[in-house]
C-alpha cells in the first residue's frame, strides 16, 4: 500500500507532468479551451497510461531491447484506438471537440516516457498505479488550466454560465469576457501563471524548512532526462549533472596518468643511459 500511495502522490504532486516536468504541452495548450475538454483528454490519457504501463510491465522481460520503443508504440496505439472508438461512440460531442488530439495520445511523451523510465523496469502493480497517478496529475492540471481559461474567456465553468454577461444594447451591467484567454495565446498565459504559482509554493515550502521532494526520472532539462532517450537512466537533474562532471574529469585523469607514465619512462631512459656510460 505504501508503494501504491507513493506512485499516486508521485504523479499528482511530486512529478506532475504539466506543472513540474513540463511534458505533454501539445494537448495541454491545444484542448484546454474549456474544463470539460481538459477533463475528457485527461481521463482518456489516464486510461491509456494505466493500461499500457500494465501490459508493458508484464511483457518487459519478453520484449527485446532493440525493438523496445516500436513495441511500446504498438501497445499504446492499441489502447488509444479503443479509447478513440469508445469516446466517438458514447461522447460524440467530446470526440468532435478533441478531434485529432485523441489519436495523438499515441506519441504523447508522458505515456512513452513512463513506459521507458518506469513500466519497463518495475512490476505490474506499481506500474499500473504509476500510470494512474501520472494520468490523474495530468488530468488535474489540464482541467484547472481549462477551467481558468473558460471562466476568464467566457464567464463559464464546465459549460454553465456562472458570471452574468454584460449587454451593451440593454445597458445591462455584467462580466465582459476576455476572449484572448480562449484563443491560443491564452493557453500560454494561464500555463505560465500556474507554473509560477507552483514555483512560489515550492519556494515558500523550502523557506519553512519543508521542501517539496525534488522531481525524479523524466525531466524537461535536456535530452538526457527525456523518456524517449535510449540512454535515459531515470536519474534526477542533480544526479545527471554530477555524472556529467565525472565524465568530464575522466579525460583529465587519463592525461595526468599519461604524463606520469611519460616522466617515468624518461627517468628510466636517463638511468639506462647513465649505466651505459659508466660501463
Amino acid at each position: 500500500m505504501n508503494k501504491i500511495g507513493e506512485r499516486l502522490y508521485n504523479g499528482i504532486i511530486k512529478e506532475n507532468p504539466t506543472f513540474i516536468l513540463m511534458l505533454g504541452m501539445c494537448p495541454t495548450l491545444a484542448v484546454t479551451t474549456s474544463a470539460i475538454n481538459g477533463l475528457g483528454m485527461g481521463l482518456s490519457s489516464t486510461i491509456v497510461l494505466a493500461l499500457s504501463n500494465l501490459i508493458i510491465s508484464l511483457l518487459r522481460n519478453v520484449i527485446p531491447d532493440r525493438v523496445r520503443m516500436p513495441a511500446f508504440i504498438v501497445i499504446v496505439a492499441s489502447f488509444v484506438t479503443m479509447v478513440q472508438f469508445l469516446v466517438q461512440g458514447f461522447v460524440p460531442s467530446l470526440y468532435s471537440a478533441l478531434g485529432i488530439y485523441i489519436p495523438l495520445i499515441v506519441v504523447n511523451c508522458i505515456i512513452l516516457g513512463r513506459a521507458e523510465s518506469y513500466a519497463s523496469k518495475n512490476g505490474p502493480v506499481e506500474s499500473l498505479f504509476d500510470g494512474i497517478g501520472m494520468g490523474l496529475g495530468f488530468t488535474m492540471s489540464i482541467t484547472i488550466i481549462g477551467l481558468v481559461r473558460e471562466i476568464l474567456g467566457a464567464g463559464q465553468a464546465f459549460g454553465k454560465q456562472i458570471l452574468p454577461l454584460a449587454d451593451a444594447a440593454s445597458k445591462k451591467a455584467g462580466y465582459t469576457p476576455i476572449s484572448i484567454f480562449i484563443l491560443a495565446p491564452g493557453a500560454f498565459f494561464i500555463l505560465s501563471l500556474l507554473v509560477a504559482v507552483m514555483n512560489v509554493i515550492r519556494k515558500k515550502a523550502e523557506e519553512k524548512g519543508k521542501p517539496l521532494p525534488a522531481a525524479q526520472g523524466c525531466l524537461a532539462d535536456g535530452c538526457a532526462g527525456c523518456g524517449f532517450a535510449a540512454s535515459c537512466t531515470g536519474k534526477s537533474a542533480a544526479e545527471l549533472k554530477q555524472a556529467k562532471k565525472k565524465e568530464e574529469k575522466k579525460p583529465e585523469v587519463k592525461e595526468e596518468k599519461e604524463e606520469v607514465k611519460e616522466e617515468v619512462e624518461k627517468e628510466s631512459n636517463v638511468e639506462d643511459s647513465k649505466e651505459a656510460t659508466e660501463e
